[in-house]
């Protein structure tokens, strides 16, 4: 069995270490690398989502008891991120708020949906895709919330105008092209239109693209956090990350709301993904832990290869004897 997930496994992580080894030794440039990136946030990814989600079938299962099992993991390694660097570390509120996002805050899409196809194939796919249709805005919006929140708290401005702030996100996240994407898919759905013909060969062309290419953007974007200073908070982060959390969200899963197993596995290797880059964003954007977000990412991103393994074995053994 353990052969057979790395064998799966090894071959995601492999495209990262490619894009990795182009952008580090500048066969493609960095501006080849954002080309990439923005090809697969801007096409590539809403159109997999949105042929996906156009005519999923959940198969009489809620998608409220996946989303609960799923944020209750994120929840608590949210909260245990923010108390080690707040209360271990002794940092800033704001840093508290990117130790938080850093330990929680799963890439979903440049390195879950490529990891959980290879496992799974598409039957994978629809659990992980309902999990990112709320991920990003609820990710997002508690984000900027608490981060604000984090401002007043360090004396760096006043109480947050929550009306404006929610506005902004409001307004950033109905033109971002994932969510745009899925605001498609679900009313095609719910209209019972078809994907088929001319449109699914060429969705279906474009989604193709979308896995591997994303794999490389990650890989080259990788070369511009590395490990920095200060490498203690993000190591004990990135075991937060891709330990602590995917255990949370397995117990949830298969012991509280007793999701199908196809379902548990999803939602526990997604949350075993390394950290996104999101954290470094809000790091870089509120000026600090730039150092914990570039670590946690760095580590994470390297260790994942083995722990994601570790994780699918585990759910493997878990299943087979259910």
């Amino acid at each position: 069995m353990a052969s057979g997930v790395f064998s799966i496994v090894v071959p995601v992580f492999v495209l990262i270490g490619i894009g990795y080894t182009l952008a580090r030794f500048n066969v493609l440039g960095k501006t080849v690398g954002e080309a990439l990136g923005q090809y697969v946030y801007v096409i590539a990814i809403p159109v997999l989502i949105f042929k996906t989600l156009a005519v999923v079938d959940l198969a009489g299962e809620s998608p409220y008891a996946l989303w609960a099992s799923y944020f209750l993991g994120v929840g608590g390694a949210w909260l245990l991120g923010t108390l080690v660097i707040r209360k271990g570390f002794g940092r800033e509120a704001r840093a508290g708020v990117i130790g938080g996002i850093s330990a929680a805050f799963a890439n979903t899409i440049m390195v879950g949906l490529p990891l959980i196809s290879e496992l799974y194939g598409d039957e994978g796919l629809v659990p992980i895709l309902i999990i990112i249709s709320v991920h990003l805005p609820v990710m997002t919006i508690v984000t900027a919330i608490l981060m604000e929140r984090a401002v007043a708290l360090d004396g760096q401005g006043g109480p947050p105008n929550l009306a404006a702030l929610l506005k902004q996100m409001a307004k950033s996240l109905i033109t971002n092209p994932i969510v745009i994407g899925i605001l498609c898919a679900v009313p095609w759905r719910l209209a019972g239109l078809p994907v088929e013909g001319v449109l699914a060969e060429v969705l279906n062309r474009i989604a193709a693209t979308a896995l591997p290419v994303a794999l490389l953007s990650l890989g080259m974007s990788m070369v511009l956090y590395g490990i920095r200073g200060n490498t203690l908070p993000g190591l004990i982060l990135s075991a937060i990350k891709l330990a602590i959390m995917p255990a949370l969200v397995f117990v949830a899963g298969a012991f509280v709301f007793q999701l199908p197993p196809l379902w548990t596995a999803v939602a526990t290797l997604t949350a075993a993904c390394p950290t996104g880059i999101n954290a470094y964003i809000f790091a870089n954007r509120y000026g600090t832990g730039h150092a914990m977000s570039a670590n946690a990412i760095t580590v994470t991103t390297a260790a994942a290869v083995v722990t994601t393994s570790l994780w699918a074995i585990l759910i493997g053994i878990w299943q087979s004897s259910g």
